[in-house]
């Protein structure tokens, strides 16, 4: 629903305080004066740079919000619908005076069909003028929107390209503001003489940093670079997929191992694999100092989520983020506990196609309900690797350090798929043998034995196996050997 619908029910309603959330705050301007000029309202708006501008264009004395408020409020008349849009409204509000003003217009306006619009890029309404507000988002433009504002700047033949790479064009600019849509579409014709995706990216990835929310991973790993988890390729790829009708959107992953098994590196190489942006979100720094902030960078965060669909988002070592839940109340006045129940509503509601892929080393400190059914398409554990995928691995890792693969191998019998990295970079670091570089390892099963050893009997039964079709199940026999893995593609 557009800006000016959801404005025209709001003021059909008599909704006399209306706060508009938004960045783009001259965009938001012309809808409404739009607005007002299809209804015959008067309009009036207020800056601190140009004080109370009417709607012939007149400038008065009115250097205050307050003074505006009071004028608009002595000027109107039954019979005409007025509307004052502040802006920067949040800058201005905590002031008493200012406050009870609004208070008392907002009441009045009812009589006089006087209504107040504040813009602000955040929410920060005072208690007092809670209940008297009405909010509304302003919405990020979408596909067709910024379509309109590619094809106003490529306006010479060759510039607009094709309709697929146009489609993956503005798949890349989805979540930025109509702004920052036509310096990227500037920047890439300045650059490529044509709109691509790659300038859109970067400009993209420049907003997400200064938002501090999220960050946009850009490599070039596939699959191809990530050896075994046969099953959890094949289950991932199998969701994203694009089928013609209609199907429902997938939701993501969990999974779980002990360090170093390819967890994190397998979302890095799901987004190249699948085409899209990999969003990396670090909970950390969603926590504010202020009341409330914590929790309104939390929704903020998901809301450029799903402005940014479709991506994978990538939340690692989830536990870490989300352990102290159950004591959150006796440590921070519950604000974890209402983070991680606004993230837990958004993983079972959200309606955008972004993929959740969170990894953890121990889901035992998580509180259950995380990882309950339609929250996640499937539970993974990513085991030590067996035979076949550390060969695997060994290949990959010898051709990417140009390493002799002829040579002898130490006895890797309990390691993961970083020790064997870690073994190869030494050797070709150190310039020595891998069974030299291999002194240098000690592998975490070794370190911490008692753990691993205890997240493979909690995934007994409770796992999909991620390299094999089907639950996973822990061989508790003490041979070398430690698991089976069926050597044939996964068939899930």
């Amino acid at each position: 629903m557009s800006l000016t619908t959801k404005l025209n029910e709001l003021i059909a309603a008599c909704f006399t305080g209306i706060w508009i959330e938004t960045h783009e705050q001259q965009d938001a301007l012309i809808e409404i004066a739009q607005l007002c000029h299809d209804q015959q309202w008067q309009l009036a708006t207020w800056d601190i740079d140009r004080g109370l501008v009417t709607g012939g264009g007149e400038s008065s004395d009115a250097t205050d919000p307050l003074t505006a408020i009071r004028s608009v409020g002595a000027a109107t008349s039954t019979d005409q619908t007025t509307i004052l849009v502040i802006s920067h409204l949040h800058r201005f509000i905590q002031s008493t005076e200012i406050m009870q003003a609004l208070q008392q217009q907002i009441l009045v306006g009812k009589q006089t069909r006087t209504f107040i619009i504040g813009l602000s890029p955040v929410v920060s309404i005072p208690v007092e003028l809670e209940k008297l507000f009405v909010v509304v988002e302003h919405d990020l433009p979408n596909q067709q929107q910024l379509e309109e504002i590619a094809r106003g700047i490529a306006t010479e033949d060759g510039e607009l390209p094709a309709p697929v790479e146009l489609h993956r064009v503005l798949e890349a600019a989805a979540g930025l503001t109509r702004l920052e849509a036509e310096g990227a579409f500037s920047l890439s014709l300045v650059r490529n003489q044509r709109i691509s995706a790659d300038a859109v990216w970067e400009l993209k990835s420049q907003t997400l940093r200064k938002s501090g929310l999220l960050n946009l991973y850009q490599g070039t790993e596939d699959f191809a670079s990530l050896g075994g988890l046969d099953s959890l390729k094949t289950f991932c790829k199998r969701s994203l997929i694009r089928r013609s009708g209609k199907r429902p959107l997938p939701k993501g992953v969990l999974l779980l191992s002990p360090p170093g098994c390819g967890k994190s590196q397998f979302c890095k190489c799901l987004g190249k694999e699948t085409g899209r942006p990999v969003l990396i979100l670090d909970v950390g720094t969603l926590m504010g100092s202020l009341v409330g902030e914590s929790e309104q960078r939390t929704r903020q965060a998901l809301r450029i989520i799903d402005a940014m669909a479709p991506c994978v988002v990538m939340i690692d070592e989830v536990e870490k983020a989300f352990a102290g839940v159950g004591g959150s109340g006796g440590n921070d006045s519950g604000v974890s506990a209402r983070m991680f129940g606004s993230f837990l509503a958004w993983l079972n509601d959200h309606r955008s196609d972004a993929y959740v892929v969170c990894t953890s080393n121990d889901i035992r400190k998580l509180p259950p309900e995380f990882g309950r059914s339609e929250r996640f398409d499937g539970i993974f554990f990513l085991d030590l690797p067996g035979r076949q995928q550390k060969d695997a691995i060994w290949s990959i890792y010898l051709e990417q350090f140009e390493l002799e693969h002829d040579q002898q191998r130490p006895d890797d019998t309990q390691w993961t798929g970083a020790e064997i990295r870690a073994c190869c970079r030494l050797a070709a670091l150190l310039d020595m043998p891998l069974t030299q570089a291999a002194h240098n390892i000690v592998p975490v099963a070794v370190t911490a034995s008692e753990a691993v050893e205890q997240q493979r009997t909690w995934a007994n039964g409770r796992c999909l196996n991620a390299d094999a079709a089907g639950i996973y199940r822990h061989q508790t026999n003490t041979s070398s050997k430690r698991r089976t893995v069926n050597s044939n593609p996964s068939l899930n």
